[in-house]
């Protein structure tokens, strides 16, 4: 068995494990390489059909191009789609740096649907190379009412033995690609043939290597215009992979404080 293979069946025991343990769970779905690959591997686990909501957390600020992908791909992909307004910015911590308080509307939006919906469980796509905050994670993850996360007390997971207990009045997140790397991902996308917007492809000398919103999403400077060149291009970049998200430059705390409150 491969590396691309051990990581699929990982994902999908992850996948499976969740949907038998809660009552109610539900999938973030951002649109990104990352949480296609995990839809796609979602439809893998349960034959086809994903058996639970997949939920967009629609700030409206999302590229053109984001929301033609994910209208056309909802009805192809045959998902439960839930693409709720966030709150506006009124409702954010006032004392978070400008992007970051942009960026906080999504944890606004999550409560909110957490809220009206009683989701027990929330999959998401994040993954641990990704930043430094989420290498802190675990696989099985408990939120408090709030969605906040203490990341200084988690529980201990050995042999794949999750501690699935949802804890009273709050939610476990569950990631199935937190020991996924960058360069795994497009690896699968390529090996798979996962549609992925077309943003992340060169243009204009441009293209986006993590993609958020409009506004505190910048694109590098590449000539990356197919999968295999972008998998090529990642063997020379000395850049983070989220270097054009704005919030993580923004303050020291910003991106630790968005994600003990809630934040994915």
């Amino acid at each position: 068995m491969n590396r691309l293979d051990l990581l699929e069946s990982q994902s999908v025991f992850i996948l499976r494990e969740a949907f038998s343990q809660l009552q109610r769970p539900a999938m973030l779905w951002s649109l990104g390489k990352d949480s296609n690959v995990m839809i796609w591997l979602a439809k893998k686990a349960f034959f086809g059909h994903i058996p639970f909501p997949v939920i967009h957390l629609d700030t409206g600020l999302e590229f053109p191009e984001t929301y033609a992908f994910r209208d056309q791909y909802a009805v192809e992909w045959g998902l439960n789609l839930i693409a709720d307004a966030c709150p506006d910015l009124s409702v954010v911590d006032e004392t978070l740096p400008p992007a970051s308080r942009l960026a906080g509307r999504k944890s606004e939006g999550l409560k909110q649907c957490l809220q009206n919906y009683g989701f027990d469980g929330l999959i998401t796509g994040i993954r641990r190379d990704e930043q430094a905050i989420r290498a802190k994670e675990r696989i099985f993850s408990p939120r408090n009412p709030d969605g906040g996360w203490n990341f200084r007390e988690q529980p201990p997971e050995f042999w794949d033995q999750f501690n699935t207990s949802v804890p009273p009045g709050g939610h476990l997140r569950v990631h199935p690609l937190l020991h996924w790397t960058e360069l795994d991902i497009w690896l699968y996308i390529e090996r798979e043939n996962i549609p992925v917007v077309s943003l992340y492809f060169s243009q204009n000398g441009q293209r986006y290597r993590s993609l958020g919103e409009i506004g505190i999403t910048e694109p590098i400077q590449s000539e990356a215009s197919n999968i295999a060149e972008i998998i090529s291009e990642l063997g020379l970049l000395k850049t983070e992979e989220r270097a054009g998200r704005t919030m993580d430059h923004e303050a020291e705390d910003a991106f630790e404080r968005l994600r003990s409150a809630g934040y994915l």
